[in-house]
């Protein structure tokens, strides 16, 4: 996400044109177009799925294969369709991440096994975004690139101290038996407890979120003396990435450790 973003401001290759084109989305308008950072996280989540999922769980791989070009392909396909992007937008993003993956691939395993157990891993995982988040290049306008950028990187952040946290207390979730496991029946119970997991961090996450974030832009406002009243001033860089980078960070938290407990002490896991 982070490379893409940044591509996006370097290259500064505009959005398809209205008219012709007819846009059902204006929020992210004042971005730039190339290469489309959904298409990016489509191919990478659904395909990163299904090459590491193997050696964990059974299941076919020609219908892992087939859901994951499916759902990839549904979220670049949309990115046309609601006038964000023009093809090559779409298919330069899937590219991208074609490439990331390529080379990163052989080495999955290494950087789990660092992320998990080194003892540098989370100054890393928390410096490492926050020092990208604050060098990202500066427009001639205001986007919502930066924003975006800081809050993918700073739930990144928080979720893998999360999993270095979970290694250090032993709670890994790790499937029994030996690996690759069966995949598991999809029964109503299944489905119901799925459900309520969903439900139940949903609601923490939110309202993680907006605790985090009422509380960091008071106490931003005060040190820099701004008025409450002035809410563009969440879009200077001294206000925007701190604020977007605590409150994001904490949410990554919350997943990875409390709602997980949370989860455990209900049955849900």
């Amino acid at each position: 996400m982070y490379v893409g973003q940044l591509m996006k401001d370097v290259l500064k290759l505009p959005r398809p044109l209205s008219p012709p084109v007819v846009k059902l989305e204006t929020r992210v308008d004042a971005e730039y177009g190339l290469p489309s950072t959904h298409a990016m996280a489509a191919t990478a989540i659904s395909f990163t799925l299904l090459l590491s999922a193997p050696s964990r769980i059974q299941f076919q791989f020609e219908v892992g294969l087939l859901i994951a070009v499916t759902l990839s392909s549904l979220v670049c396909l949309s990115r046309i369709y609601t006038g964000m992007h023009s093809v090559l937008d779409v298919i330069c993003g899937a590219l991208i991440s074609a490439v990331i993956m390529f080379f990163t691939y052989p080495h999955w395993e290494t950087f789990d096994r660092l992320q998990l157990t080194s003892h540098v891993s989370p100054a890393v995982a928390l410096a490492l975004p926050l020092f990208l988040s604050y060098t990202y290049p500066e427009l001639d306008h205001y986007s919502t690139t930066r924003g975006d950028t800081t809050t993918v990187l700073a739930v990144g952040a928080g979720c893998s101290v999360g999993y270095w946290v979970n290694e250090r207390l032993g709670h890994t979730f790790e499937p029994q038996g030996v690996l690759p496991v069966p995949l598991p029946a999809l029964t109503a119970r299944a489905l119901a407890v799925g459900l309520a997991r969903h439900l139940l961090g949903v609601a923490a996450l939110v309202s993680t979120r907006q605790i985090l974030k009422t509380l960091s832009l008071k106490l931003l406002y005060s040190w820099y003396r701004v008025p409450t009243s002035d809410g563009s001033a969440r879009r200077r860089r001294e206000i925007e990435v701190p604020y977007k980078f605590a409150t994001y960070t904490v949410v990554g938290l919350v997943n990875s450790i409390l709602v997980n407990r949370v989860f455990i002490l209900l049955g849900l896991l």
